[in-house]
């Protein structure tokens, strides 16, 4: 019985997750503007949220927003790719490509050499590592997001055209 009630927990979990996933995509239909502006908007706002200027990526994916014509409510959603919860994990691995891109040396690694001395130091090699794996991490999960956003909502607005023609 007690794998019964696990399962059936498990799929208790999964339908409401669905059912979740389902009322925000109709709440993303349910904004203003094609499906261009509204993708626009939130891969902005998804681009604004890889960067670590807390308080300022709202602000970011707002600008973004308005210079691609894209919907500003969906890039301020968009922004909350980083919360709290995945901060350190989405930092971290743009820390990562960053290194990568810019480190030719794998031994030349700030957070190996890291101490309270050298702070001052490495904070602008640090820095630019964030800075660069940000936004390439950024660019590339936003024309993601963007694309697969402006095709699901074409579909669905040929699926509703196709009901109101017949």
């Amino acid at each position: 019985m007690p794998g019964f009630r696990r399962l059936e927990f498990m799929f208790k979990f999964i339908r409401n997750l669905i059912y979740r996933l389902q009322r925000l995509f109709l709440w993303l239909w349910n904004q203003e503007g094609t499906s261009g502006e509204r993708a626009r908007g939130l891969a902005a706002g998804v681009f604004s949220g890889f960067f670590p200027l807390f308080g300022v990526q709202t602000l970011l994916g707002i600008a973004l927003a308005k210079l691609l014509r894209g919907n500003i409510l969906l890039a301020v959603i968009g922004t909350w790719i980083s919360n709290p919860i995945t901060y350190l994990p989405l930092y971290w691995i743009n820390y990562q490509i960053g290194t990568y891109i810019l480190v030719s040396e794998p031994s030349d690694d700030v957070l190996r050499q890291f101490s309270l001395r050298d702070v001052w130091s490495q904070g602008l090699l640090f820095s630019g590592r964030l800075v660069v794996g940000s936004m390439l991490a950024g660019l590339v999960t936003s024309i993601v997001v963007g694309i697969i956003i402006y095709v699901l909502l074409e579909r669905l607005s040929k699926r509703k055209r196709k009901r109101y023609d017949a």
